[in-house]
């Protein structure tokens, strides 16, 4: 803050920022947060709540973290109305300008900071997500191109300290992924992720190339949020169950017993496949909560395209559909094709840097 600001200066900025706080809090509707944050509580107080050890730690980090935004909201709230009660006296010494000027700095930041949780208001925003990465055309340089994102959102994950459990993954034959879906978990996780569904594109010189020629690949990006909670149930002649030897990421059974599972909705034929658990029991239910997610994706979707995403039937990872590429030659550049948004730091974005792509796409939706 500007020290040569006046009082009358000081004062309109409060002024200015208490309209749009005033207008932010309605929007964040407060009262129903703390209304949700009662009833977590009062579940979280109930003595079989922690017998579900899986959901425990997912439950307590997403209260957790909604009591923490509420507090931010309420003490900005408090500061913010003291703030205007110094403002409306007549006079004030340098020292107390001072003290009103930082006051209002703090408060801008603070501010600023709790509008972008008004971005994660969707319906499914504070679910985990589920990201399934497929790679596309390119051949091996396309399974290397999915590993790399598939790195890129486990360090996104890193960083935000958000947990990641794989459901299933499918190593190349000589180097990368050829699939691999994975769920994080953490506060909207869902919100944050769901706008990096689509194909994603390469451009580099292929270190699996001997001339070393610049190659272009691709990769599909899915995410889902999981619904643990689904408008209908599943019934058991709808669906068809195929077990199958485990490969890739998981405990001790890997490669020695059929412990995969793969369940199939015969009238849609949505499938999801679950083979890290250590028990075909245990992917049998990851699989069938997974199939429950697509499903409620499915028919929510209103788009034939989505629709055929979710089916496992669109392979056209390739040229002309991409939603953002990363170009590492001849030039540095990512740049979200949505919007147009452009980062000069690819290596920074593939090592989880992903949140000005995100906060980017999501304030324009959001205009």
């Amino acid at each position: 803050m500007s020290k040569t600001k006046t009082f009358r200066d000081l004062r309109e900025e409060i002024k200015d920022l208490s309209d749009k706080f005033a207008q932010a809090i309605l929007l964040f509707d407060l009262p129903k947060k703390e209304a949700e944050l009662q009833v977590w509580q009062t579940k979280m107080s109930a003595p079989d709540f922690w017998q579900d050890r899986e959901k425990v730690k997912d439950i307590s980090q997403q209260v957790s973290f909604l009591e923490e935004t509420i507090n931010r909201w309420r003490l900005v709230q408090s500061r913010l109305a003291g703030l205007q009660a110094l403002a409306e006296e007549e006079e004030a010494d340098k020292l107390a300008l001072g003290l009103l000027a930082d006051d209002l700095d703090f408060l801008q930041k603070e501010y600023k900071q709790l509008s972008q949780s008004l971005y994660w208001q969707g319906q499914y925003d504070n679910l985990p997500a589920i990201v399934t990465i497929n790679a596309g055309a390119g051949g091996v340089d396309a399974q290397d191109w999915a590993q790399m994102l598939e790195r890129m959102y486990l360090r996104f994950a890193e960083q935000k300290n958000w947990s990641v459990a794989y459901l299933s993954r499918s190593v190349g034959n000589e180097a990368g992924i050829k699939s691999a879906t994975f769920k994080i978990s953490g506060p909207y996780a869902y919100g944050h992720l769901k706008n990096e569904a689509g194909v994603h594109r390469l451009v580099r010189l292929s270190p699996y190339d001997a001339d070393k020629a610049r190659h272009t690949s691709f990769a599909m990006v899915i995410v889902i949020p999981e619904i643990s909670q689904a408008k209908s149930a599943l019934k058991e002649e709808d669906l068809k169950i195929d077990t199958f030897r485990a490969s890739g990421h998981g405990g001790q059974s890997v490669n020695t017993t059929d412990s995969a599972v793969r369940i199939t909705h015969l009238p849609t034929g949505i499938s999801a496949t679950c083979q890290n658990e250590r028990s075909q029991g245990q992917n049998k239910k990851q699989a069938l909560a997974y199939l429950q997610s697509k499903l409620e994706q499915y028919y929510q979707s209103e788009k034939e395209e989505e629709k055929r995403i979710l089916r496992g039937e669109y392979t056209e990872a390739a040229w002309g559909n991409q939603i953002r590429s990363y170009v590492l030659h001849p030039y540095k550049l990512v740049k979200d094709h949505r919007t147009d948004f452009e980062l000069t730091d690819p290596a920074g974005v593939l090592d989880g840097d992903l949140m000005p792509l995100i906060i980017d796409g999501l304030s324009r939706q959001n205009q």
